[in-house]
Formats: C-alpha cells, structure tokens, sequence
C-alpha cells in the first residue's frame, strides 16, 4: 500500500486540525491547567482548528433532524446555566418529615447515579451523530465553539470519529486524511499531558490490524509506546493479532521465539499468549504454555482466559500443571476454583452435566473446596444452556455447604423453566425457595403463576395466590389477568367470569388488559356493551388491546360497520395502523374479503404500514388459479424474515396446488439460500399437502421431487417421501410407490418400520398380495401398536384374500402333483 508515503507527508504539513492544541509556545500555565483538566482563563483549550465553522444554532438545526432527536435526548438543556443539580448533602430531616426527607433523599442519590451513568453515553451520541452530519473534520472542531473542556472521554471520542468515517470512506485519500487527524489527537494529547491508555490506542490499533495497514501499525505503534512506554506489553497483544491476521509466519514466529528465558512471565509474554489464544494458534500456543510461570501473570482476567483456551484445546495436562503451580504459590481458593471453572465450562465436547462433573472432579483432585462464587457461576452456565434440572442440582448443592441464594437468582431459574417450556419444574424450583427461606416477592409469584397458568394447571395458580396472602402479600390485578387469559385460551369462557368475580372480592380492580379479555371472549353483543360501560364508569381508558378486542367482537357478532366505526373514530396515534390491521385480519377471516382487501389498500395509500399478521391473513384468500402476481406483491410487503419466511411457504404451497413448480422451485430457491432449515420445512408441508390431494396429485409430487433434488439441491427427507407412499396408498399406485421406495436408497435413508408398513398398506391396496406378504416380513411384530396396525390393514385392505389364493395355489400344485 502507498499508505505510509501518503501518510507520511500529510505528517510533514501543517496540521489542518488540532493547530491550538499542537501549539508549542501554549504557555506553561496553560498546559498545567489543562493537565488538572480545567479551562485557561484566556481562551478555552479545544480540538478545533482556528477556522471558524458553523455557528451554534446551526449546529443544532443539524442534530435535530426529522423530529427524531430533541435536545433533552442529546442531553443539551436551554436551561443548563441555571439548572444547578444538588450534588451535596440535605439537611438533617425533622421527626415530622423523616419519610418524605428520605424519599427526597433517595431521589437525590438516584439522580446523581443516573447523571453519572448517562453523561458518557450522551456525549458519545452527540460526538456520533455530528460525525454523521458534519464529517470528521468539523466534528473534530466543533467541541471547542461550544466551549467543553478537553478531556480524555473527548479525545477518546474524537478518534472514534476518526475511525469510523475511515471504515465507511471508500476513498484511500480520505481514510489516510482520518488516520492523519487521529495521530494530531494523539500529539494533542501528549503535549497537554493527558496520558495515552489502551481506552484510546486499542480501537485504532485493532483497526490496523483488521484492515491488514502493517506500516502504519508500525508507526502508530512505535509512536504509543515512546509516548507510554507502559503500553509495550499491550502493544505486543495487537501485533501478534497483526502478524496472524496477514499472515506472516516468520514475524510470529520470530515473537514466539522472542521469549527467552529472561522473559518467562512477562506481561509481554501474556499478550502474546493472549493473541494466540484469540487466533486459535494451538502450535504456538502450546510452545509458549510451556515456557510461561502462570503465578506471574499479572492479571485473573488473562488467567481465566488462559484457562478457558486449555479448555477448548482440551489441554488437561498444562491445566492440572497450572493448578498445582498456583496452588503452591499461595493462590487463594476462590480463585483456584474460578480456574478450575473456566477450564471445564470450556470443553467443547461436554454436555452441561459433563462440565459439572468435571468441575468437581478436578476440584476434589487438587483438594480445593468449591467457592460460592464458583457455584453462582456454574449456576448462570446452567440456566444459559436452559439446563434446570442440574440448575437444581446446584442449588441443592450450595444449600447444603451454607451459600447464599439470592432471589434473583430463583428468577433466572424461573426464566430457565420458561425458556426450557419444561414447565412443570415450576413446582421444585417453588419448593427450593421455601426450603432455602428465600421470601419470595409479587414478582416471584407472578412468574410462577404464569408458568403454572401456561401448563394449564390453575388450581396451582390459586393456590400461590393463597400462599402470598398467608405471607402478607396482596395479589395484583396482573396475576389474575394471567389466570383469566388462560381459562379463556382454553374456551373455558365460566371459568374466565369465575376469575372476574374474585378479583372484585379481593378488591383487585380490572384494568384495560382485563377488559379486553372480557370483550374479546364475551358470548353476546349485550356483554359487549355491558362491559364498555363499566369500562366507562370506572375510568378506565380506551388501550390498543381494547379497541382490537372490540374489533373482533363486533365482528364475530356480524356488526361490520361497528368494526369500521371503531377504527373510524380513533384519533390519528400510533397504535392506528395496527388497529387497522386487526380490522384486516378479522374481515378477511369472516368472509368480507373484498372489504379488507379495501382496507389494505386505503392503509398502503396513506403511508402507514400494515401488520404482517394481517398481510398473511389475505394470502388464504387468494387461492385461486391466476392470483400468484397477487400474492408476490403481497409477499414483497413482508420485511420481518419469520413472517417473510411464512408467506414464502404460502405461496410454494399454492404453486404445488395449481401446478406452477417452476415458480414453487424459483422461491425455494431463495429460501434455501437465507434459511435452509426453513425451506426443507416448506417442502415437508408441500408433500403433506399432496398425500390428502386428488389421486393425480402422485404425478405432481414425483415431479416435484425431482425439482427439489435437482434444482434446487436438496436431499428429501424422510418426512417428504412418507407423505409420497401415502399419496400412492391413496391413488392405488403401486408401480410409482416403487420408483418412492428407491428414493430411500438414493437420499441414503434405512427403511425403519413406519415406511415398511406404509409400503406394505400400498402393496395391499393395490392387490399385490405376494409383495406385500414379502414386506410383512421385514417388519419387527415386538411393538403392541405395530401388531395393531398390521391387523387393521388386514382386516381393511383385505390380506385375508392374499392368504387364501395362496392356500389355492398350494392345493392346485399338490392336486396336479398326484395326477402327475
């Protein structure tokens, strides 16, 4: 690259930014000032150049486009002079205002953690979006016009900028023009004594390193380490990267060979170690395990990596070796046992049960009692991998050893349950906190009583609403919300009336969401109107969930033109275009599809974006011959990929049905190229479609198949050629369920017992009772259910006649037997 000849010249100019800070005759009070991170009294330090640029105002008409943004969100306030934020103490409260003092307090406090917390990620905001409106060049000058300090967040912004418009420019000028600004912060802040860490030179080094710029990781990197000769260490971590990355193998190896036995546990050494670990260089890395004293790495962090990549590497010897090195080094025992932790969480070829087992394995080999803060680990490891039976397990264990178990922690396990849909471990996990005397909070009992609610099991549900009212708690209106939703996902509409009836006993008002139970699951237009005017006595609003449960009810009742007003007489929000939408979805599904085709067109004509729900809800309506142009407009409407992915398999669907695989094979095609999975799935459900089809539909699959292997390159699986044999059982095709057979074979699939008795009900249904008695043979007679099925085939498909021509031909042979 002709980077560094470039850049190098640009290095000679005068800097076009950075002109005040790189100014060498700033006097010496200035640069103290500025070391202490204040302002001169004269001028404010800053990163501009002398130009002048945009004003104030118009820099603010820039970062407030579209309506997007305000100031508030990018933490500028018209009022900021005079907003004095109290950072000091309160005076002592009185006995008579003791509560609200410390309310006023707590609020206090939360401010200033929330001021803390939210500055940095404001400002970085701010610094990213001038770099999008204005460039790199006024953002680098702008922060001075406005009159803030520099500091090291700002210059560490400012490089930010610097990299990502020379990773978006297509240019080599401008990128090199980006670098050359970067460099001129770097030389600001060496001159204003601001020391250069790893916060600021790690981003532009890894950005070297990732676009392969050897020369000019050189340079900036020799420029570092003069500047900071603290950073050589971490500086051989990003050349190592460098060096891997592009692929010079005598620069790494001349690194390796770099570690000497001076050096044997040297900071430079870890980096290296680190890099290889990161590169997956498994010779490299080995060569230097051997040589690295684990009790001088001056970091736990870079020890639990250096853990973890033996685990990867299934390297047990350079782990136990290490564990007994720091064990004699005095290594504490929580820290061995985090070791010991991230080494077998990091097998790859063990299941979870496997790395607990592990664990302790290694934890009684080396006589290290497992530490709490281990368990807690290993119980995260377990929930992530959704793993609750041995999350329990872990539970157990740090009960019996005296371990503290949070609350929280009895919520990932409930979040585990969840995830798992293992539901019924609602109960154990409920017990465990009561062994352990955890007191479970509202929350905690909403969670279970949600899974219990979802596994159907509503007596449990009622009772954790007993169990929190014996331990002081009151039940929200939330939960009983939940137990109603599901007596009405049930259809169980007495039991959702039931749960009304003791909310109002327990003085649980019903909200909205309660509402829109009701009216969505009411029997009659006169519970409608009876529960819209108690919605209206008891002030409740008007939610999104009303007004589609309104929709729906109306139109369930044949009141389209209420549907319509409901939606008419909305004012304009954001919540109206998918109310609209359920208005779409619930006419085309009561037989007015000529109105909800309508109002897809009225919502398209205005901008708003229809609910992909209700986009699906029209591809049923069009299934007939001629509408696949329709369909692929809507399909086009579809941006979210699961619903995208639905529509596609539609209208393969609907080609199969009219016999259009050239197009059912073109959106295979497209599908298997984004989601492979998904489209073997697509085609099971086309030959599902085919086995219940008219007869001359076997004709249609064959050639299907043919198109899916040959076209579009997928193997069928066993599921598809299953739904085949029964589309010939249904057409009384014998000689194709043949040429079906021998696609088994071909795709290298065993016959198992379901295809030889699907095989086998073919050859009967078609009269081939000689094959079908060779067939019978090779089905396994051990399974209860197979016997079942054999002799239901039989009895219906008439084997009986097979038997007895074969008894015939038995006794014409013997007959003509004795004549002879």
């Amino acid at each position: 690259m002709r980077g560094l000849r470039k850049l190098t010249s640009l290095f000679t100019k005068v800097p076009k930014n950075f002109a005040r800070n790189s100014n060498s005759n700033a006097t010496a009070a200035e640069k103290s000032t500025l070391v202490k991170g204040k302002s001169p009294s004269k001028k404010p330090q800053t990163l501009g150049g002398s130009k002048e640029i945009v004003n104030t105002h118009s820099i603010a008409s820039v970062l407030i486009c579209d309506g997007a943004r305000n100031t508030d969100s990018l933490g500028f306030d018209s009022q900021d002079q005079d907003l004095q934020i109290p950072w000091g103490g309160i005076g002592e409260p009185t006995n008579l205002h003791y509560m609200q003092s410390r309310k006023v307090i707590a609020r206090e406090r939360k401010q200033k953690v929330v001021y803390k917390n939210t500055i940095n990620r404001r400002f970085a905001d701010i610094v990213n979006l001038c770099g999008d409106k204005l460039g790199a060049d006024d953002t680098l000058n702008i922060f001075g016009k406005l009159g803030r300090d520099t500091g090291l967040k700002e210059y560490n912004a400012c490089i930010e900028v610097c990299i990502n418009s020379a990773k978006k420019s297509f240019d080599e000028e401008e990128s090199l023009q980006r670098i050359y600004d970067a460099y001129q912060i770097l030389r600001a802040m060496k001159e204003h004594g601001v020391q250069i860490k790893e916060t600021t030179y790690g981003p532009l080094l890894r950005y070297f390193v990732e676009t392969g710029m050897v020369e000019e990781f050189e340079f900036f990197s020799k420029f570092i380490t003069e500047v900071n000769p603290g950073a050589f260490s971490r500086v051989g971590y990003y050349e190592m990267l460098l060096w891997t990355k592009v692929g010079n193998e005598d620069k790494v190896q001349e690194l390796c060979n770099s570690i000497g036995v001076d050096n044997v546990g040297c900071e430079l050494t870890e980096n290296y170690l680190l890099a290889l670990c990161e590169r997956d260089r498994d010779e490299e890395l080995v060569k230097l395990l051997s040589v690295i004293d684990v009790t001088k790495v001056s970091s736990q962090d870079y020890l639990s990596n250096i853990f973890e990549s033996l685990g990867k590497r299934e390297l047990k010897n350079f782990a136990e070796k290490f564990i007994l090195a720091l064990k004699a080094s005095e290594a504490t025992e929580e820290k061995l046992s985090h070791f010991i932790y991230s080494y077998a969480i990091s097998i790859p070829v063990l299941v979870v049960e496997d790395a607990i087992s592990e664990f302790e394995k290694l934890h009684e080999k080396f006589h290290v009692p497992p530490s709490s803060f281990s368990y807690e680990e290993l119980f995260r490891y377990c929930c992530k991998f959704r793993e609750v039976h041995a999350a329990l397990d872990i539970v157990d264990k740090m009960d019996e050893l005296g371990f503290p178990i949070s609350l929280e922690k009895f919520h990932q396990l409930l979040d585990a349950v969840e995830e798992s849909r293992e539901l019924d471990l609602v109960r154990p996990v409920y017990s465990r906190i009561c062994r352990h005397n955890s007191d479970p909070s509202s929350e905690t009992f909403r969670r279970m009583i949600n899974l219990l609610v979802r596994m159907k099991d509503f007596e449990g549900a009622y009772n954790m609403l007993s169990n929190m009212e014996e331990m002081g708690l009151r039940p929200t209106t939330v939960m009983y919300n939940a137990i109603m939703a599901g007596y009405f996902r049930e259809k169980n509409i007495r039991g959702g009336l039931m749960v009304l009836n003791q909310m109002k006993n327990a003085d649980a008002k019903p909200d909205s969401l309660t509402y829109s139970y009701l009216i969505a699951n009411c029997e009659s237009e006169e519970d409608l109107v009876k529960y819209r005017e108690e919605m209206q006595s008891s002030g409740i609003q008007q939610t999104k969930p009303v007004y589609m449960a309104t929709i729906n009810a109306h139109v369930k009742f044949g009141q389209f033109e209420k549907a319509k007003k409901v939606v008419a007489d909305l004012v304009p929000s954001q919540c109206i275009n998918e109310v609209k939408s359920v208005l779409v979805s619930a006419l085309a599904s009561h037989g007015q599809f000529s109105d909800a085709l309508q109002l897809y067109k009225e919502i398209k004509q205005t901008g708003l974006r229809v609910e992909p729900k209700a986009t699906l809800s029209l591809f049923d309506h069009f299934q007939s011959d001629g509408e696949l142009d329709r369909l692929m407009e809507l399909l086009g409407e579809l941006s979210d990929s699961d619903y995208w992915f639905d529509g596609c398999g539609r209208i393969i669907l609907y080609c199969v049905r009219h016999n259009l695989l050239s197009s059912a094979v073109d959106l295979l095609k497209k599908l298997k190229d984004i989601d492979e999975l998904s489209s073997y799935a697509v085609v099971n459900q086309a030959f599902a479609y085919l086995s219940e089809a008219e007869p001359t539909a076997v004709e249609v699959g064959l050639d299907f198949l043919r198109a899916v292997k040959e076209e579009v390159g997928l193997h069928p699986s066993r599921t598809s050629l299953d739904f085949l044999l029964s589309a010939c059982a249904s057409a009384k095709d014998a000689k194709r369920a043949w040429l079906i057979w021998e696609e088994y074979q071909k795709a290298g699939l065993l016959y198992n017992v379901l295809s030889y008795l699907r095989m086998y009900q073919v050859l009967l249904i078609c009269g081939e009772f000689e094959a079908a008695n060779i067939m019978l043979k090779n089905i396994a007679t051990d399974d209860p259910h197979v016997r079942c099925i054999i002799q239901r085939s039989a009895a219906i498909f008439g084997a009986s006649k097979c038997r007895s021509s074969k008894k015939n031909k038995k006794k014409k042979k013997k007959s003509i037997a004795s004549v002879m």
